[in-house]
């Protein structure tokens, strides 16, 4: 889930009722920012659950700098292997799985922390696809304003953000989701999302899933196309959006399938 806010309290207050909600489904839970872990802890005390979860170890907090170790830029990779270890961790010691709350802003400011951070979010959805973590990430729009937001938004299933238009998103470890409209406002977006998920192809196909697929205009459905081609792959996209499967007729598209979304 991506979070964005103008107001700290606002993101605390949301921060807390989902870990409060990871506990109720048996998760150890974490909470991250970039005040030190005894502010952080403070934060947590004021809600009863967690505060009697921190006493016993379920609840943690986290600096970002320990959080995250690879620095002001993250590996994308090596972020992963770290919530996986995490992940792992709590599944060993009898918990359901793992749950987190970041406020990430910190993480994205400088344009090489976002491109970095981006690619990130893309790999750490794919892990989460097929393993029992959460995340909650925050972001404070009104420091890294609208484009950087929108850039982050797009890359999440669920979002408080109605910048991007649409989502496009891990739905397992080989195939991506692709949500809402797609046209002349957000094509160079899309550009950008395409680029920093790298998707995978499997058997010369690229699978993009697509039921809540609410539109999507033939300059877009070329960029979706074209990203295949020079992959070398197919691409299959599964959508009930009636007009997919007319425009790949009739734009010659003799590389793109529509299928029906299971």
């Amino acid at each position: 889930m991506c979070w964005w806010y103008s107001d700290a309290a606002e993101f605390r207050l949301r921060a807390r009722e989902f870990l409060v909600d990871g506990l109720a489904a048996g998760q150890r839970v974490r909470y991250v920012g970039s005040a030190p872990e005894a502010v952080l802890t403070r934060e947590l005390d004021g809600v009863t659950e967690l505060a009697e979860a921190l006493r016993d170890g379920t609840a943690q907090v986290r600096s970002l700098a320990e959080a995250y170790p690879g620095g002001s830029v993250v590996d994308p990779d090596e972020q992963v292997a770290v919530y996986a270890r995490a992940t792992e961790e709590a599944v060993a010691d009898g918990f359901t799985g793992f749950r987190v709350a970041a406020d990430a802003t910190a993480l994205v400011r400088a344009p090489d922390q976002l491109a970095a951070f981006l690619r990130y979010e893309h790999l750490i959805d794919r892990y989460m696809s097929e393993n029992p973590m959460s995340a909650m990430c925050g972001y404070d729009r009104s420091e890294l304003g609208d484009p950087a937001v929108a850039q982050l938004a797009c890359l999440h299933p669920q979002t408080n953000v109605r910048l991007a238009g649409f989502r496009l998103h891990a739905a397992s470890d080989r195939t991506v989701a692709l949500a809402g409209e797609l046209d002349m406002t957000n094509r160079s977006l899309l550009d950008s999302a395409l680029d920093r998920v790298d998707l995978a192809a499997d058997g010369g196909e690229m699978v993009v899933d697509a039921p809540e697929l609410a539109f999507i205009d033939h300059a877009c459905l070329l960029r979706l196309a074209g990203y295949a081609e020079r992959r070398g792959v197919a691409l299959v996209l599964r959508t009930d959006w009636p007009g997919a499967s007319r425009m790949a007729q009739v734009l010659g598209l003799s590389r793109v399938r529509v299928e029906r979304a299971a």
